[in-house]
């Protein structure tokens, strides 16, 4: 015989952690064994088509221009900078001259990436035409 210590402090939270594990997976198969049982199969023309009512949709051309693609991009890379200045801020007077320096080089290398895409034109809003 062995001598199962439940005296943990963390053994209750253990054991109701796997009993909402255990009554989570059970929930989710009879619900989705239920749904299944239960669902229509009727299978008819307008039940199978995208809507019920109005007129039938049609297929477009994609008219999004990849510049809006373009410009989120840039956006996300330049306010990601102001979250690294963020801690940098903080801890500027701890981080003394390295810190200085190394926040200047930082700049440096996003200012000369910043100059090269406006001089390839990535900032530039074309017309959609």
């Amino acid at each position: 015989m062995f001598h199962l210590d439940v005296a943990h402090p963390y053994f209750g939270v253990f054991v109701i952690f796997i009993f909402t594990f255990a009554l989570f997976l059970t929930m989710t198969f009879l619900s989705r064994f239920i749904g299944r049982k239960m669902a229509s199969k009727n299978t008819q023309k307008l039940k199978l088509a995208p809507y019920e009512c109005g007129l039938a949709p049609t297929k477009q051309p994609n008219r999004i221009s990849s510049q809006f693609y373009l410009m989120a991009l840039l956006f996300i890379l330049f306010d990601i900078e102001i979250i690294f200045m963020f801690p940098w801020a903080v801890d500027f007077k701890i981080l003394g001259i390295f810190g200085f320096v190394e926040m200047i080089l930082f700049l440096l290398l996003l200012v000369v990436g910043f100059v090269y895409a406006w001089r390839k034109g990535a900032l530039q809003w074309q017309s959609m035409k």
